[in-house]
């Protein structure tokens, strides 16, 4: 499978004309505030790194590393900003004893993307995400709350994250429908670990109009080989603070079943010369649907041997080797579409070609 990407050969978010880069930089690990994040001066080595390869797509969050991620990007991007393009996602809690300082309803958004603005140390947001479905806020209230948002000019695109793929279509029909600010980027953990996003998540984003940006495409660097057996047998508490393996442990990326998909990665690594990571995210790159996986990196070495997936060349029989590890059953109705029987009394003998 041919490959010939670089970071300035830019893709199309979603149903849009935004151009960005087909690996973001995120920028979560960005101060040290959570104990295992990259301090000011190497996370402006990591950021210098990516722009001058031609990168402009950054991603950050509201309360990443309590504020310092988007504070720290405020002061990196204040003499190119125009040329970059700058997501923040709102929703989690700022305050812990105000209740409406978290939350998916318009409170919470507009404060938080002030907040925001001035820890960016700009005038707009290229792209606003809500971070995680919280399951309270009517989808209408989020909408309209950005719509206005974009009309006022803080916000230039919106787009959605963590959330139930009916809630999204439901959402995108209904900004269709009422003329609003359409969802143009859908962020949802995806990487050979998880796969269960491909039973609608997926391909909804493609029938819709989202544009799919993976996060964790490492699985919390469990593919990157940097766990073995005996850290499973290890107490680890399941946190985001701490450690990575804190948060290897939090997110269940840290499994038996993990581990055995993270050899096979290795194997295909040492068949093409490759590293691990490398491996991991062409894998994500490969996939339909996919513009723009985040890489997460800590140090300007890990950044340099992420974007070496960038030219990586897979052939069939690696593609089915890390497909065959990973694979997961799609469940009801997608297997029970797809049987003999079921495309017998549908289709007949009939012979219909795909719509690419």
């Amino acid at each position: 499978m041919s490959a010939s990407r670089t970071l300035d050969t830019y893709r199309l978010l979603g149903r849009s004309g935004l151009r960005v880069s087909p690996l973001a930089l995120g920028t979560m690990t960005f101060g040290a505030d959570w104990g295992w994040g990259a301090d000011r001066d190497e996370a402006r080595k990591i950021f210098d790194t990516y722009v001058e390869r031609g990168g402009n797509f950054l991603d950050t969050a509201s309360r990443y590393t309590d504020g310092t991620s988007e504070r720290l990007l405020g002061e990196f991007t204040a003499d190119h900003r125009e040329s970059l393009v700058l997501a923040t996602k709102y929703t989690m809690l700022r305050r812990p004893a105000d209740p409406n300082s978290g939350g998916n309803h318009r409170k919470s958004m507009v404060g938080s993307v002030e907040e925001s603005l001035r820890r960016l140390n700009t005038d707009y947001i290229d792209l606003l995400y809500l971070h995680a479905w919280d399951a309270r806020t009517p989808v209408e209230e989020i909408l309209r709350a950005m719509d206005d948002l974009v009309r006022a000019g803080k916000v230039l695109y919106v787009g959605i994250s963590d959330a139930p793929a009916w809630q999204v279509a439901r959402m995108q029909t209904i900004a269709d429908l009422r003329g609003w600010s359409p969802l143009i980027a859908l962020q949802i953990e995806y990487s050979l670990l998880e796969r269960t996003v491909e039973r609608d998540l997926i391909p909804m984003g493609r029938e819709l109009g989202l544009g799919v940006i993976p996060w964790s495409p490492l699985g919390s660097g469990v593919l990157t080989g940097k766990y073995t057996r005996a850290d499973l047998g290890e107490a680890v508490e399941a946190s985001a603070a701490g450690t990575r393996k804190n948060v290897a442990a939090a997110s269940g990326a840290l499994t038996e079943r993990g581990l055995d998909i993270a050899d096979v990665v290795r194997e295909v690594g040492d068949d093409l010369g490759r590293t691990p990571a490398q491996v991991a995210l062409a894998w994500t790159l490969t996939r339909s649907g996919v513009t723009s996986p985040i890489i997460g990196a800590r140090t300007t070495a890990q950044l340099e041997d992420n974007l070496g997936a960038l030219d990586l060349e897979f052939d069939p029989t690696h593609l089915t080797r890390l497909e065959s590890a990973s694979a997961i059953d799609l469940g009801f109705p997608h297997d029970f579409l797809r049987r003999p029987l079921t495309r017998s009394v549908v289709d007949g003998e009939l012979k219909i070609e795909e719509r690419v």
